[in-house]
């Protein structure tokens, strides 16, 4: 069988290194072999791996950060399979750190050291080179993967989906000259991260630009969960600033406001290590406050050399935007980090378009609900990498439970701007079937349409700027229904050009996307997690805990079969 995966981050690496021991794989990466969000995850990997912690104690934690929306299969597969994914890391040498302190080692019972970050109720966060957790294991995979049989397409971008007979039989890609290209395959596996340049502050790095949701969405494929958005509480709040991790909170720094003082303790009993969706919104709260001026990252209560040894990589970074965090506080504001929606997809990779497989954050299984727990989504791209990985060898069943749902409520779009059918059924049992046809058009066609009459899209100078600008003031950490209605009207105007290049397809990519969340916000009108609205400010009991979407425009009729 020959497989190709798009992809390569934690979970594209892995399923590359697993499927490549029985089948032929190509991995196809829009950057270098090491560009990707794995590289730039500070934390560590979460998991349950010490004496006094268990699977159990960790599937309640990720529900709770969840806000009830996760499914119960989905975190039960994370947190179990979880230790024996990270002793396969230990096996292949990523290097985690370790610690000799006494009390560590007679509580976890191991010398593996260990960082807890918000809604964890345990220790259970190992890292890696101090605060370089994700390029630590991005280096093992990827000495892993050479000395494996895989093709590697480096700089080769995705632009579609290729659609036969109902089903996915290869992806159309521009390589390394910008050309168009085809790669017939047996089997796809998307594994192309998330879409965070579709705000204006994002911790992402610039190849997150939704390529591969958005080409699923365009071939057909059913989307789910796409109006939780997470948007990471500590961003260091300059021009190009990054990340700062959630351990340095765990660690015990503390979050203040202008005056100085410590405003969290008044918004959650949890304080700084709340959930995300929490601490994002305090921040946003005490920014607002004050005027606009950012909230202050105050580590200096812990010890200087400890903070140094801990944080060399936070260390260096706060340095060069001419901080001594020893010493003062440092400025943060919340940006987008993590989609907890994307592909709708089984417990085992699975879509609902046979011969496409999705895991890691392109993918939604229902295992981060409403809000990601901390340090859960490297954990997230081993476990389901894995087993999606095991299931190219097995026979497709006849009944999906696409993000744990077998009787998952979808509805069909036929335009940027209606909805124009919702029924809760078994994705596809009812609809009508549609002529096969290829999805989507690269290079060698007008750009795509959304369904529902012509394109009324006008031209702007930059459509991602344009884009940003409409997601981030009217989609972002805090929405009401008059922004969100004003976001689909401004983004159902925006056009993009017959795509040529990579950032064209992109910007496609982008705005593709953009129209569906900003529908899947307007749709839910309760808040849940990462999703706020400030005119249903509550959490509707009755609500279903996932809304999902399908293209009417789709090439390919949707099959989960009775």
């Amino acid at each position: 069988m020959h497989v190709v995966i798009v992809g390569s981050g934690i979970a594209g690496l892995t399923a590359a290194i697993r499927a490549s021991a029985r089948h032929d794989v190509t991995l196809v990466t829009k950057g270098a072999l090491a560009d990707s969000a794995t590289a730039y995850a500070q934390g560590g990997v979460a998991v349950a791996l010490g004496a006094d912690d268990s699977s159990s104690l960790h599937q309640a934690d990720t529900h709770v950060a969840a806000a009830g929306s996760a499914d119960a299969r989905a975190v039960e597969v994370l947190c179990t399979d979880g230790p024996a994914r990270v002793r396969d890391l230990l096996s292949l040498g990523v290097p985690f750190d370790r610690t000799a302190d006494a009390s560590s080692l007679d509580r976890h019972g191991d010398d593996l050291a260990r960082g807890r970050e918000a809604a964890h109720g345990r220790w259970r966060v190992v890292h890696a080179d101090g605060d370089a957790t994700g390029a630590a294991i991005e280096r093992t995979l990827i000495d892993a993967l050479h000395r494996r049989h895989v093709t590697i397409l480096e700089r080769t971008c995705l632009t579609d989906l290729v659609v036969r007979d109902g089903a996915v039989f290869g992806v159309d890609v521009l390589d390394l000259l910008g050309e168009p290209r085809r790669l017939d395959a047996d089997a796809v596996l998307l594994a192309s991260g998330g879409a965070g340049h579709l705000y204006r502050e994002t911790t992402n790095p610039l190849v997150a630009t939704g390529d591969g949701v958005a080409a699923a969405w365009r071939a057909g494929a059913v989307l789910a969960d796409l109006e939780f958005v997470q948007f990471h509480p500590t961003r260091l709040a300059v021009s190009g600033g990054g990340l700062v991790s959630e351990a340095v909170r765990g660690e015990g720094a503390v979050l203040r406001d202008a005056r100085g003082r410590r405003f969290m303790t008044d918004v959650h009993p949890d304080a700084e290590l709340a959930p995300r969706d929490v601490v994002a919104r305090g921040i946003a709260a005490a920014v607002r406050d004050q005027g606009g001026e950012p909230v202050l990252l105050d580590a200096t209560g812990l010890d200087a050399g400890f903070l140094v040894r801990r944080f060399p990589g936070l260390t260096r970074a706060t340095r060069a935007a001419g901080f001594d965090w020893t010493r003062e506080g440092v400025p943060v504001s919340p940006a987008a980090h993590y989609s907890m929606g994307g592909i709708a997809t089984d417990a085992e990779g699975r879509t609902s378009l046979p011969g496409l497989l999705a895991v890691g954050e392109v993918a939604c299984t229902g295992v981060h609900g409403a809000n990601r727990l901390a340090s859960n989504s490297l954990l997230e791209g081993l476990v389901f990498a894995v087993r999606a990985a095991d299931a190219l060898d097995a026979t497709r069943p006849r009944r999906l439970r696409l993000r744990g749902d077998a009787g998952l409520h979808v509805t069909t779009v036929s335009s940027a701007a209606d909805v124009i059918r919702s029924s809760p059924h078994l994705l596809g049992r009812h609809a009508a079937p549609q002529a096969p046809q290829r999805a989507g058009t690269g290079r060698r066609g007008p750009s795509p349409t959304l369904p529902g009459g012509a394109d009324r899209r006008t031209d702007v100078t930059d459509v991602r700027q344009a884009v940003q600008s409409v997601m981030t003031d009217r989609v972002g950490l805090l929405r009401d229904a008059t922004g969100l209605a004003t976001a689909r009207r401004e983004l159902d105007a925006l056009r993009v050009a017959d795509p040529a290049g990579v950032r064209d397809h992109e910007d496609r990519a982008l705005l593709d996307l953009a129209r569906v969340v900003a529908l899947a916000a307007e749709t839910r009108t309760e808040s849940r997690g990462a999703h706020a609205r400030t005119d249903h400010p509550d959490t509707d009991p009755t609500a279903p805990a996932s809304y999902a979407w399908v293209a009417q425009h789709a090439a390919v009729p949707q099959e989960v079969p009775a």
